[in-house]
């Protein structure tokens, strides 16, 4: 019963399947929920679902912590991630659909925005931070990125992930994807071992705290390229998040630590087709050169959303500058653009052709 749903969910192009106990399933599709025509799902059919495939390794902590995230492959249909967890005393399973093939620029319809995103996949070092809300598309960019890494540059990269959503094929560059739980018992181990391990470029599914932020300066600073994500909407709600991590009193180190290795900022956001059978991304991206860095050298950072408007380079631009771009090309409404907007009023301005000089 459950392939059957997760058959007709792939089949029908989702992203996730969503399992609640005592209701039939749903999917999201397009970013809209749906109800599958279905018998309900029982709580012990699903509690029966998650002890048979949860690794064995997971067990225990879906037993004591009541929820548990996994990956989960079903032959012949594809792989899903997994988060099992409880609600009111009955069992919930939300199932996120891992495309087997990683993706490129051209099909996550980031073709325009691609030479910005090539530019920051060549750095040398620092930190790299996708961003955007969950289901926003970070993993998928991220992969992409890599994916032009692997198949045009020779590095050694190695990955940090709960769980493992896209498995890469050396080409290029050779890869190492280590899943927490199954092959390094936890997180920490898992960033406090990868410098020993002779990375060029270091993939950490999450930046979730100040351990993993610090591993990541330190791993920027002696030469290797992080990759990460962040839960943001915007640059500069990202860059606030970065420092969080540390006390009043280190404001002015974090300053220079961020200054010295940041490398850029991706945030992202889907909207839905002008046709309304899908969503496209539309991008904020920020490339810390010296002006960037200058500026959040000196504490200025409410200036750099000033610079992300008014910039004239391809490889930094705002939000409504994207969102511009994908109205007038006919892949967006107005109303939607207007509606993902974070700033609607400079961008219902811009539509009528008044904009900031740079």
């Amino acid at each position: 019963m459950f392939n059957d749903l997760l058959k007709l969910g792939v089949e029908s192009g989702v992203s996730d399947v969503i399992i609640k106990s005592n209701k039939p399933g749903y999917v999201r599709i397009a970013g809209k929920l749906k109800p599958i025509d279905m018998d309900p799902i029982t709580c012990p059919e699903a509690e029966a679902w998650v002890c048979e495939h949860v690794p064995r390794v997971f067990r225990p902590k879906w037993d004591s912590e009541g929820q548990v995230d996994f990956a989960y492959a079903a032959e012949g249909i594809g792989r899903f991630r997994v988060n099992a967890f409880h609600q009111r005393g009955l069992v919930s399973i939300v199932l996120r659909h891992v495309k087997s093939t990683v993706p490129t620029f051209e099909l996550l319809n980031l073709t325009d925005t691609a030479g910005a995103l090539i530019n920051l996949s060549q750095a040398k070092d620092g930190i790299l931070l996708v961003c955007g809300a969950t289901g926003s598309g970070k993993s998928s960019t991220m992969a992409a990125m890599l994916n032009w890494i692997n198949q045009n540059l020779d590095r050694h990269i190695i990955t940090i992930e709960d769980p493992i959503e896209y498995t890469f094929q050396d080409d290029k560059s050779l890869f190492q994807q280590r899943e927490i739980g199954l092959d390094v018992p936890n997180f920490e181990m898992a960033i406090k071992s990868v410098l020993r391990q002779n990375p060029d470029i270091i993939l950490i599914g999450e930046m979730r705290d100040r351990e993993t932020f610090e591993t990541a300066i330190s791993a920027a600073e002696t030469g290797h390229l992080v990759f990460s994500t962040m839960h943001a909407s915007t640059v500069a709600q990202a860059l606030t998040r970065l420092f969080e991590f540390f006390t009043a009193n280190e404001v002015i180190q974090a300053r220079r630590a961020i200054a010295g290795t940041l490398r850029g900022f991706i945030c992202q956001k889907l909207i839905p087709t002008i046709e309304g059978t899908g969503r496209v991304p539309a991008n904020e991206i920020l490339c810390a050169d010296a002006t960037v860095r200058n500026l959040i050298l000196e504490g200025q950072n409410e200036k750099l959303q000033g610079l992300l408007e008014s910039n004239a380079d391809t490889s930094t631009f705002a939000f409504n500058k994207d969102i511009y771009r994908l109205i007038k090309a006919g892949k967006i409404s107005k109303q939607d653009g207007l509606r993902f907007s974070p700033n609607p009023a400079q961008l219902d301005m811009n539509l009528k052709g008044i904009f900031i000089k740079s």
